[in-house]
């Protein structure tokens, strides 16, 4: 029998659903966990943007650090391969130059903190960054910057799930935000992902 993981975004979580959460075997939640207490409270994974101002100001706030959810949590993915923004630094330089520090990569801060807190750390590896690109290809994004932090995650565990044994269920996504995200494309591909079987959307109705 596999597991139950589920993937809590920061949007908005149907109510009663932090029950269900907790009773999972495994829990990811992203950057400041602002989906802990309404989303439940268990937490074993912290996805973290590791790049540009948002990685910068997690890595060096203490507060951040001293987040219930961060220090109960057992591992911190940085969702941003350093390769692939290095690779894509001199492109964003052109086209958006007020991104200047988007690629600047603070994943060595967050194997530090990791490490000295006796949890494991990962960098989501660009083949998964890679595999977004080309999945969301079909949907015909508008021109776009990079995927989110939440489908980089989903698709991470997708990876590692076990056909047909592990459930992976999904809350918290509104799939807005950002506009250098493909958020319509980034829907329409997670929307198609539950209609195959793969993916399941929480709800207490």
């Amino acid at each position: 029998m596999g597991q139950k993981i589920v993937v809590v975004g920061n949007g908005d979580i149907p109510d009663g659903a932090g029950e269900l959460i907790d009773l999972s075997d495994l829990v990811i939640r992203f950057n400041d966990c602002r989906s802990y207490g309404r989303g439940g409270s268990k937490t074993d994974i912290v996805a973290v943007c590791n790049t540009g101002r948002p990685g910068k100001a997690m890595s060096e706030e203490p507060e951040w650090r001293s987040l219930h959810p961060v220090q109960a949590s057992s591992a911190i993915w940085s969702v941003r391969d350093p390769s692939k923004f290095i690779d894509m630094r001199s492109g964003l330089k052109m086209s958006n130059p007020e991104l200047d520090d988007f690629c600047d990569d603070y994943s060595s801060a967050f194997a530090a903190f990791a490490a000295g807190g006796g949890k494991q750390h990962e960098i989501i590896s660009r083949e998964v960054h890679e595999q977004a690109d080309a999945m969301l290809t079909r949907y015909s994004p508008e021109p776009y910057i990079c995927p989110s932090s939440g489908l980089i995650a989903i698709l991470r565990v997708l990876e590692a799930a076990t056909a047909d044994q592990d459930q992976v269920l999904i809350t918290g996504f509104s799939h807005q935000g950002w506009s250098g995200h493909p958020f319509t494309a980034e829907k329409q591909l997670v929307d198609a992902l539950v209609t195959e079987g793969k993916l399941t959307r929480i709800s207490t109705e």
